[in-house]
């Protein structure tokens, strides 16, 4: 979501004070609070914890080179509390580490695409408009969309579809990649989006949406590791945190906020044998629940924000070292 103000775009970000709120009782009890966010993304939430909390320093990760750009201008009256580094957050214990700190106070998740790369057509995430197949969230890095359906085999593209856009027809999608491809190469979304849509019964294609959504969230997600880096992201952001320190989530999509949540019931479980009549402490939880199950956002900032429609906030606190 966007809207304009002073000639600029601003972009909403999602459940904002919410989150603030959230992470505010860490900050609060910290003598010298640092918070790490580990999707800077415009910095909006950055810009929040910063406002409130005059003592605070808040370090961004972002893989997303013109992110950081626009985050760090918006962010610079903070300059001085404010540190930036350039990397996907599973190098989020390494990060934090580079910026002279062992231990963070809380930690904040706002998973999946930006507004940004969606609104900015050239980085060709979006199915609506023409542009060349990329998808990359650091484009420094790595290969784009069009190269790996251009060189992957029909098993690997039927397995990434299926797995990351739990989509029904990969099989006919992929056939049909396969055979525009060997006339020419896939290069432009609209012409993925098309021949997507052209794979699917047309049944089907009346309901649901614009049926290349999930074939673009699959490749997207394959493209930029979204779920590996989580799941190896995720455990190094629970050592990070001091003892009072907190960890929020918002995921977009079932995918991961079904890894969010397996986690986030491991860690809140105790291990305690349950014939046993007291919890002993060697077995105890060392983390606790701070949102029971999963929130949503608001009717009235959905109205406002229809990105906020899909996400689901978590969060967990460290109690015992």
């Amino acid at each position: 979501m966007q809207q304009e103000i002073g000639g600029e775009v601003e972009h909403i970000s999602v459940m904002l004070e919410r989150c603030v709120e959230l992470l505010s009782p860490s900050i609060e009890r910290a003598e010298h609070p640092v918070v790490v966010d580990a999707t800077l993304g415009l910095g909006g939430h950055t810009e929040a914890l910063l406002k409130k909390f005059p003592h605070l320093i808040v370090i961004g990760l972002d893989r997303d080179l013109e992110a950081i750009a626009r985050a760090t201008a918006r962010l610079e009256p903070y300059q001085d509390r404010f540190l930036v580094k350039h990397s996907i957050y599973d190098h989020i214990l390494k990060c934090i580490l580079e910026c002279g700190f062992s231990k963070v106070d809380g930690i904040l998740f706002d998973l999946g695409i930006s507004s940004m790369q969606v609104d900015e057509t050239e980085r060709g995430f979006s199915y609506s408009h023409d542009a060349p197949l990329d998808m990359r969230m650091d484009r420094s890095e790595g290969i784009t969309a069009a190269q790996l359906i251009n060189t992957g085999s029909r098993d690997e593209l039927i397995s990434i579809l299926r797995k990351f856009g739990e989509e029904k027809f990969a099989p006919r999608i992929v056939d049909a990649v396969i055979r525009q491809r060997e006339i020419t190469p896939l290069n432009s979304t609209v012409e993925l989006a098309e021949l997507v849509k052209k794979s699917i019964p047309a049944a089907t294609r009346r309901t649901g949406g614009n049926p290349a959504k999930r074939t673009f969230q699959a490749l997207r997600i394959a493209v930029n590791d979204e779920l590996g880096a989580l799941t190896r992201a995720l455990p190094d952001s629970l050592d990070a945190l001091k003892v009072g320190g907190r960890l929020v989530v918002m995921s977009f999509q079932s995918l991961e906020d079904r890894i969010v949540k397996q986690l986030f019931s491991e860690i809140t479980t105790s291990r305690t044998p349950r014939d046993l009549p007291v919890e002993l402490p060697q077995f105890a939880a060392k983390f606790a629940l701070v949102v029971k199950g999963s929130e949503v956002a608001s009717d009235q900032e959905i109205q406002f924000n229809p990105r906020s429609q899909s996400v689901r906030l978590r969060g967990v606190e460290r109690v015992a070292a």
